[in-house]
């Protein structure tokens, strides 16, 4: 009898697709001045987002440029987009984007500068979602 629940349990698993069978989180943190990096981040970030997964973004350093307002970005081929509208895409699909507690105090932008949809990140919020089992990070 164990046998053949061994065997069926077994064969459940080999017909299950592949992919992800709960939700899972992932914490994207842009680092980068680079358009092409920055690209791959979000797209993949999009990917994330369109198999289900919670997408969070954070914005450092260079990477903080993305959410000024009035601030352009380099288009990307194949899909003719820049950085930015998939930064703004994510937002309008729910993903939470947020820049690092120290990137304005550091630069000459304020809150207001900021596009819509982008908060101020706390640092003990990021780092207690961080340590989450459920979540994924991936940095740029």
């Amino acid at each position: 009898m164990k046998n053949i629940f061994v065997a069926i349990v077994v064969g459940a698993c080999i017909t299950l697709p592949v992919q992800a069978q709960s939700s899972s989180e992932l914490l994207v943190t842009v680092n980068t001045g680079n358009p092409q990096t920055q690209g791959m981040a979000l797209v993949l970030a999009t990917a994330a987002s369109e198999q289900k997964a919670v997408v969070r973004v954070l914005l450092c350093s260079e990477g903080g440029q993305l959410a000024i307002k009035g601030k352009e970005s380099v288009v990307l081929k194949p899909k003719n987009v820049t950085p930015k509208d998939m930064l703004q895409g994510l937002i309008k699909n729910g993903s939470k984007v947020e820049v690092c507690a120290l990137f304005l105090p550091n630069s000459e932008w304020k809150p207001a500068d900021l596009i819509e949809g982008v908060a101020i990140a706390k640092p003990s919020d990021i780092a207690a979602y961080m340590l989450l089992p459920s979540v994924k990070t991936i940095s740029y």
